[in-house]
């Protein structure tokens, strides 16, 4: 059996919570994109506030930050800075053959956190909320990394 392989039950955890992480990094997009249309407001460029279908009455208002858009942008970026470090660790954690228990707790975990994060950002929870599931999230990925080394280096 080749570790990238799905015989490798440590690689269907990896290709499992990286596809639900990919669904939430696109669908984060998709929400931003949601509140701009349903509030007609924070757009991110001037090039955005032009006559078309739908922005029937455009208006250099449109511009300005709008709390509502720009919290789903925040989480957008957010996941855009964390979940890539986890899909390039967590496929070379695979190769190193870790036993599945390991990989599960450390995947799910990372999933886990990143959908917590969402869920404390999305309802304005506490600033110390939030850093406690991205700290989860960010050890969990450099304790791969970390194993990584190890592994390599021995």
């Amino acid at each position: 059996m080749t570790a990238l392989s799905l015989e490798n039950p440590v690689f269907s955890t990896y290709l499992i919570v990286s596809a639900l992480l990919v669904l939430k990094v696109m669908g984060q997009g998709w929400m931003t994109v949601y509140r701009m249309m349903k509030s007609q407001s924070g757009l991110a460029s001037p090039e955005d506030v032009q006559r078309g279908p739908l922005n029937k009455a455009p208006h250099p208002g449109q511009i300005e930050i709008n709390d509502y858009v720009d919290r789903s942008r925040r989480m957008h970026r957010n996941d855009l800075e964390n979940i890539p470090a986890f899909w390039v660790a967590g496929l070379l954690f695979v190769t190193v053959g870790p036993p599945l228990w390991l990989a599960q707790i450390l995947m799910y975990g990372f999933l886990a956190a990143r959908l917590a994060h969402f869920l404390a950002y999305a309802t304005k929870q506490t600033h110390e909320l939030r850093a406690t599931f991205y700290t989860i999230g960010s050890l969990i990925v450099i304790y791969m990394a970390l194993h990584l080394l190890w592994v390599a280096l021995s």
